[in-house]
């Protein structure tokens, strides 16, 4: 295990018996499609040793579109966030797992056939989330424990007794953000839209504890209705831990806070640099309750995330609601363009983005795909959650690229374009790969994906505004010092393309190219800095392809991880040489840059062959057709050979080259 994963695990450990804890261990979002029998949902979340919260919706239709709620250790049946009645077992059932749950039976509500489905998982863990059961017994002065290990910044009660009404309602208390948790809102139904309906006021400091909480303090005024003698109920306790048992805000896994809305909406600055769920509701007016998440379209600077309402079983809406990355070390959440109530506070719980383990194999990052669109799109299955994705044939095309981050609006990297917002052309709203819409075309057969997952150690996106400020560091989640930092604006055409900057550990000089170009370093480059660390990379202010005021821009960022990729540089010797990666089965994946002189951005890969004999490449930095008929690549368990062919000139005789190789 890397250095980078070990010092993220020690960073999360949990504060009980030390336990490590990562966002991928305790939470997940997953997709699938139903089919109407068995199907097993692999999360990696232990249900079946921790326990936990599974939450499903049907996210297509009202029909048999009831949220399905159901919780394990302890158990309860089936509950639906939008309705006031009783447990039931609503079709089929869900077993859990140690890496996820299954499905079985027909069950309409969770699994039917041909039907897209959200599942979001909550494992039980301390300072993340706990389910609590217990029986009423009409006391005021009740102290229900639980194991949070820290004070509960959000608690849902639903009684699962056959009751109903206002007794039978989703009670809702939450912190509303206060640093001494002395002003919860605490009235607010989960099944409802309305505002503060209880009236009552609540210190939670005092009532609310570490280790206990009394329910009869979130009531209806004249109700003990969450603590009614006899009638039994269910508390989900969500954790207000945003700086993480360090207390440094590098491993807070949850946040739940608040913020108030203006004229132009409303936004609060979240304490990691990005969440990939969240729950939000207007707390002083009428509104719903907003469910997004990273994995069905909540992307930076868009106005197309996909909510669900937990108050209704309604379909999948559009919702001016996003929740990604801004220009400081911190991520935002934000609603607007009428999703909004001007004055009115909103309250949220916001989870991490992940993961923040390394991966410990190529394989679970980057994976070569090929696809053969046509006019009804493609399902293109990559094997994990994919976030970027470089595109093309192996005929002459453009080369374009794409992330989730940017709700799949895509770039060429042969070009100095804007950014095109066909979004619906490159879906990213698949759990493991990326749906084409009519891309190249009927009757193509030969397009290409190179994908990549966002992962600590190897890979990174980040999505910023420019400001013009002279030397502006930009925050990033790779963990290392990045070895290449390649950026784009976005919203306009850029001056010169796509800068790249080389990190110093590289190569003893700060390098920089055009990935559109096949130019060598240029004299005075000064457009980008190498002075990288392990949370930022360095951009200059005013230009154009970098930090101008008000541009918006896209940077990806790679690093050097053990095993898994190798930033690194050589001098050709004019024949053959073997460049070592500390691979121990070969490089899947090559990009090989000439630094000196002029020389294209060759990518060579296994999918289409890395073999003794000669290997197919295609160049980022053209649209010319794949070349078969060149020998410049052999494999080699260590990495990779490179050899000196006229074609490519990728082993001159004391020239300079920099290379990008994936195991």
């Amino acid at each position: 295990m890397s250095e980078s994963s070990k010092k993220l695990l020690q960073a999360a450990a949990g504060a009980a018996g030390g336990e490590a804890l990562a966002i991928e261990d305790v939470f997940s979002t997953y997709l699938y499609t139903g089919n109407g029998s068995t199907q097993t949902i692999t999360n990696g979340i232990d249900l079946a040793g921790k326990g936990g919260l599974v939450w499903i919706k049907n996210r297509t239709s009202s029909n048999y579109g009831s949220h399905y709620l159901r919780t394990f250790n302890p158990n309860s049946g089936k509950l639906d966030s939008a309705s006031n009645g009783a447990q039931n077992n609503f079709h089929g059932s869900i077993t859990t797992l140690n890496n996820g749950f299954q499905l079985t039976g027909d069950s309409n509500s969770v699994n039917q056939s041909g039907v897209p489905h959200v599942s979001w998982t909550f494992r039980k863990a301390p300072r993340f989330f706990d389910v609590v059961t217990y029986t009423g017994d009409g006391a005021s002065n009740r102290a229900v424990p639980h194991s949070l290990n820290s004070i509960p910044g959000m608690i849902i009660i639903k009684s699962y007794s056959n009751i109903g009404g206002n007794n039978g309602g989703w009670a809702v208390m939450h912190n509303n953000g206060s640093s001494d948790l002395s002003a919860a809102i605490h009235g607010i139904n989960l099944n409802r839209t309305d505002s503060n309906q209880f009236n009552t006021t609540v210190d939670f400091s005092s009532h609310i504890t570490s280790t206990t909480f009394n329910p009869y303090e979130i009531r209806d005024t004249g109700f003990e209705r969450q603590n009614i003698n006899g009638v039994s109920y269910v508390a989900y306790l969500f954790a207000h831990d945003p700086l993480g048992p360090s207390g440094d805000g590098s491993d807070g896994l949850i946040e739940c806070g608040s913020f108030l809305c203006g004229t132009f909406g409303g936004s609060a600055s979240l304490p990691f640099s990005e969440a990939q769920w969240a729950l939000v509701k207007n707390a002083t007016g009428a509104g719903p309750w907003f469910i997004v998440d990273n994995m069905r379209g909540l992307y930076y600077n868009a106005t197309d995330a996909a909510g669900l309402l937990a108050n209704t079983s309604d379909s999948e809406q559009t919702r001016n609601i996003d929740m990604g990355q801004v220009s400081t070390s911190n991520g935002e959440l934000r609603i607007f363009g009428g999703d909004d109530s001007p004055g009115d506070t909103y309250i949220y719980i916001a989870i991490r983005r992940g993961p923040m383990r390394a991966p410990e194999s190529g394989t679970e990052v980057f994976n070569t795909v090929f696809h053969n669109a046509d006019n009804s799109g493609l399902l293109v299955e990559s094997g994990f959650t994919t976030d970027a994705v470089i595109s093309t044939r192996r005929s002459s095309s453009p080369n374009y690229m794409s992330s989730r981050l940017t709700a799949g609006r895509f770039l060429e990297t042969n070009a100095t374009g804007a950014e095109v917002g066909y979004s619906t052309l490159v879906g990213f709203d698949q759990q493991d790969g990326l749906f084409w819409e009519n891309w190249w075309g009927s009757g193509v057969t030969d397009g290409i994906d190179w994908m990549f997952r966002r992962a600590p150690g190897f890979f990174d996106v980040v999505a910023y505004s420019g400001n013009s400020e002279f030397g502006r560091t930009i925050p990033h989640n790779l963990g290392v010092a990045p070895d290449i930092v390649i950026l784009k604006r976005r919203d306009s055409t850029s001056s010169a393309g796509w800068p790249v900057s080389i990190g110093t550990n590289v190569v003893p000089q700060n390098f920089g190219f055009y990935l559109n170009s096949n130019t060598g370093l240029g004299t005075g480059w000064t457009k980008l800095s190498s002075d990288f660390t392990s949370t930022t990379f360095t951009v200059s202010g005013g230009f154009v392809d970098s930090n101008a005021n008000g541009g918006t821009y896209i940077a990806y960022l790679f690093a050097t991880l053990a095993g898994v990729s190798k930033v690194g540089s050589y001098t050709g010797n004019g024949s053959s040489q073997t460049i070592n990666c500390g691979f121990t089965s070969g490089a899947r994946f090559i990009l090989i840059k000439r630094t000196d002189s002029t020389g294209d951005w060759y990518v060579w890969d296994t999918a289409r062959g890395i073999v003794t004999g000669n290997d197919p490449f295609l160049e980022l930095n053209t649209t010319d057709a794949e070349v078969t008929s060149d020998d410049s690549i052999d494999p080699d368990s260590s990495g990779f050979i490179v050899n000196q062919t006229a074609t490519t000139n990728v082993n001159v005789s004391s020239a300079s080259y920099i290379f990008l190789a994936i195991a």
